[in-house]
């Protein structure tokens, strides 16, 4: 059975494993994408996580069919089956087709950017109510998406956090939204959220989704602590690190239908010459131990004690019951040990 766990100091409580939709409309279609939604259900997980954005890679021709595929699911009578999270995207991404389509860019995550986009996902998730809602990326100048280092010359004006909240409070007394996060976050982020939100009586941020494997461990240093300090929940997204964790990629094979296969390796967290090493000894552990790649890793991530729940994605149901069945895998103490010598040897190399 997948435990529950209370976000943040919010009311919502969800399932330990987080179902991912970001395939929803690009590798899946709508029929794959509700038997993920029931199979996920039926085995426990009844946490749901999109975004306007998706699916991804970003397109303009499958812009929000993600949000679409689950709201006509929602729809069927499924809505109070689920605690459902969404994401507003951020600024400097390229993706002139989000929302108003009156900008070159998505906008500066203003209040009516945030308030737009809620309003707009509402309506293509064909309820009253998102339950979490979440800022994609912070509008700000930050190190993300693989960047290796903090560069202030990239400074640029932008919304304040203090109007981003005042969005969200909107949304809250509207009824439209019941708790808030951020994602890709840092430490300084987080502390300006939950600091602004108290001194101006403002929502007060729930959740942090950010990445989280074997591979990039950085949520371990500066984050874990402010996290932990100040009641935030992680949500921890791609903890097959793209895949390349599941070791299908291993030795350069491109499987078909895989994701890597289908849209390139020009991702640039995933394309440093480190990360074959790295996938080469977590497996070689993994086999040491009797397990798969897969299991290995999602086990590692499932206990980790700063993750509240984990994102999972699948393009099959096989695919999901492969992450639900690593549930049940406890990795002993001297596994853990083995994990924490690669990661001192090879330390995140998918930053």
């Amino acid at each position: 059975m997948i435990d529950r766990i209370r976000l943040g100091r919010s009311d919502l409580e969800v399932s330990r494993i987080c179902l991912g939709t970001m395939t929803f409309g690009q590798q899946n279609t709508e029929r794959e994408a509700h038997a993920q939604l029931e199979h996920a259900l039926a085995h426990g997980i009844d946490f749901v996580d999109t975004a306007e954005m998706y699916p991804i890679p970003v397109k303009a021709e499958t812009h929000a069919m993600t949000e679409r595929f689950i709201g006509n699911w929602l729809a069927a009578g499924n809505r109070d089956r689920v605690v459902l999270a969404s994401k507003v995207a951020g600024p400097g991404r390229g993706m002139a087709w989000i929302r108003t389509g009156d900008r070159a860019d998505v906008g500066e995550l203003t209040k009516r950017d945030i308030v737009l986009a809620c309003e707009a996902s509402l309506s293509r998730l064909r309820t009253d109510r998102i339950d979490l809602y979440q800022i994609h990326w912070p509008a700000r100048n930050v190190p993300n998406f693989g960047a290796k280092r903090f560069d202030p010359s990239k400074d640029q004006a932008c919304a304040s956090i203090n109007e981003q909240l005042e969005a969200m409070a909107q949304l809250v007394r509207d009824g439209k939204v019941r708790a808030v996060g951020v994602s890709n976050e840092s430490p300084w982020g987080v502390c300006e959220f939950t600091r602004i939100a108290e001194q101006y009586g403002l929502p007060r941020i729930a959740t942090i989704q950010n990445v989280y494997n074997l591979a990039s461990r950085e949520f371990d240093v500066g984050l874990a602590e402010t996290c932990h300090r100040e009641q935030v929940s992680l949500l921890a997204y791609s903890p097959l690190a793209f895949g390349f964790l599941s070791g299908k990629y291993a030795h350069g094979a491109r499987p078909a239908g895989a994701r890597i296969t289908l849209f390139g390796d020009n991702w640039p967290r995933y394309s440093r010459p480190q990360i074959a090493e790295a996938v080469s000894m977590y497996g070689a552990i993994a086999e040491r131990v009797g397990l798969s790649a897969t299991a290995l890793a999602l086990a590692f991530v499932y206990r980790s004690p700063y993750v509240a729940s984990t994102i999972v994605g699948a393009t099959s149901v096989p695919q999901l019951d492969e992450a639900i069945a690593a549930w049940s895998v406890t990795l002993d103490e001297e596994t853990l040990t083995a994990i924490e010598s690669v990661h001192e040897r090879i330390t995140n190399p998918a930053r």
